[in-house]
Formats: structure tokens, C-alpha cells, sequence
């Protein structure tokens, strides 16, 4: 799924989010495996003050993975909570895959998407290629704006579909709630709700293409989502997604406030 996966921005998008009062700051370790085998890891600093937020981390292969593809990256996403919904300024994903570096590039004006740059360019389409319409990037989020949510409460988290668009992919992502259960890790104790992620590809990609008509028609994805302290914001701690091949799995290992 290019330009940016949904489970590298997973990985960073599990974040202790913002306080009311006043700014907070995070970090936090995340590990990313396919049937067991670490292949992923990622570090974040998070900043939060009043409704803004800015995250800011590095993703890099791990494992065995990292003697067959050598990835490595920084990615950051910046913007708001307002209208019931997170409001991204703007993202931006630098990465080199061996020796082929790669940037995506979005700005936001409002509820539009403004500028959209993408190194190196897409190829050319083909007959199976659906473009983006006139609407597709009105009120949309980033990669990892989208699985941030804020919500009233732990039972507001699921029942919404959250508009995706990582730089060429715009997708629709429907919650539906699954379970509830308590959940500890470095940071956290305490309970979660866990999410049915529903994938629905409206444009910017091709019909053709094997791995999002597996996402769409077959593939189980779960993600489980923390409260954040008191501040009404609800993060992925834990998610799932089933391949043609096998289980990813995101989870978080550590989160903590640095100050």
C-alpha cells in the first residue's frame, strides 16, 4: 500500500495523547511481527498542548527482516481535535528502503487536503486505476491522525468510519466494537475496547491490486484502544491484520511521560 502502510503509521500512532491544562510529552517503544518473527521496530516523542498535538518518530526494519530489506524512516503528523474529529495540518514521511529514498509529503487547509508531494513520483496508471474525485480529500486524516480518536467515552470509540488518506491511498476505515478487557503494559493498566476495522479503498488505487482486494473482502483487522488518563482520547495499544500470508501484529511495548 503505497506510499505509507497502514500498520507503519499503527506503530506510531499508538501514543499517549493530550492534556487539557497543559503540554505533556511522551515517548514510547513499539514492535511490529509477522507470524511471531520481529520484523519492525519504532520510537516516538509526542507533544500535546490544549486540542494541538505533534508526534514525531523513527521506524526502522528489525529482526531477520533487516538482512533481507534494510528500511528506516521518520514520520510526523501535526494538527487538532475539533468537530468530534482529529484535524490534521499537515504529514510527512521520509524513508529509505536500501538505497531508494522515498518522501510523502501532505499539507491541509481546513477540512481540504492542499498540496500533495510524493518522490519519487507514482508510475503510470493503468485501465484499472481509480483517480480521486472532486470530494475524496474533504475532512480526511493522515496515516496517523486516523487512529487516534477522541471520544466521550470508552463506549463512543468504535461505530464511526474514520476518511483516510496517506498521499495517494484514500480509504474508509468503519469501526465496529468487538470486546472489552483490561490490558497492562509499561505505562498503562487498565480497560480497553477492541475494534473491527472494516477496509474500504474509495480511490487512488488500482482494482487489480491483490493485497487491498484481501484487505476489503477478507482480511481481519483488530485494534484494541487505551483511554488516556483523563484526557478523553483513545489510542491503538495492540493491533492485528491478516494477510494473505499470515498475522501482522503492532503492539506497544512501553509509554511513558517525560514530563
Amino acid at each position: 500500500m503505497r506510499p505509507v502502510p497502514i500498520l507503519l503509521a499503527f506503530a506510531l500512532a499508538m501514543v499517549p495523547s493530550l492534556s487539557i491544562a497543559a503540554a505533556k510529552t511522551f515517548s514510547g517503544d513499539y514492535s511490529l511481527s509477522f507470524l511471531g518473527i520481529p520484523v519492525a521496530k519504532a520510537t516516538f516523542d509526542s507533544s500535546y498542548e490544549g486540542e494541538s498535538y505533534e508526534v514525531k518518530g523513527k521506524v526502522s526494519s528489525a529482526g531477520l527482516a533487516a538482512f533481507f530489506d534494510d528500511t528506516r524512516g521518520t514520520i510526523s503528523s501535526r494538527g487538532s481535535f475539533g468537530g468530534g474529529r482529529t484535524r490534521p495540518r499537515a504529514f510527512r514521511a521520509d524513508y529509505v528502503s536500501g538505497k531508494v529514498s522515498s518522501l510523502v509529503d501532505v499539507r491541509f487547509s481546513g477540512d481540504n487536503v492542499s498540496r500533495t508531494e510524493v518522490v519519487p513520483p507514482p508510475k503510470k496508471r493503468g485501465k484499472t486505476w481509480i483517480p480521486l474525485g472532486a470530494g475524496d480529500l474533504r475532512a480526511v486524516a493522515d496515516p496517523i491522525a486516523a487512529t487516534v480518536i477522541k471520544a466521550s467515552s470508552l463506549d463512543k470509540v468504535c461505530g464511526r468510519t474514520v476518511k483516510m488518506y496517506d498521499g495517494e491511498l484514500r480509504a474508509d476505515l468503519r469501526l465496529t466494537e468487538v470486546s472489552r478487557k483490561k490490558m497492562s503494559i509499561k505505562g498503562f493498566s487498565g480497560e480497553t475496547v477492541t475494534c473491527r476495522m472494516g477496509f474500504q479503498p474509495i480511490s487512488g488505487y488500482r482494482t487489480d491490486k491483490k493485497a487491498l482486494t484481501f484487505l476489503r473482502d477478507r482480511s481481519r483487522i483488530m485494534v484494541t484502544f487505551a483511554p488516556l488518563g483523563e484526557t478523553g482520547v483513545y489510542a491503538p495499544i495492540y493491533a492485528t491484520v491478516s494477510t494473505e500470508i499470515g498475522t501482522i501484529t503492532v503492539r506497544a511495548r512501553r509509554f511513558e511521560a517525560t514530563n
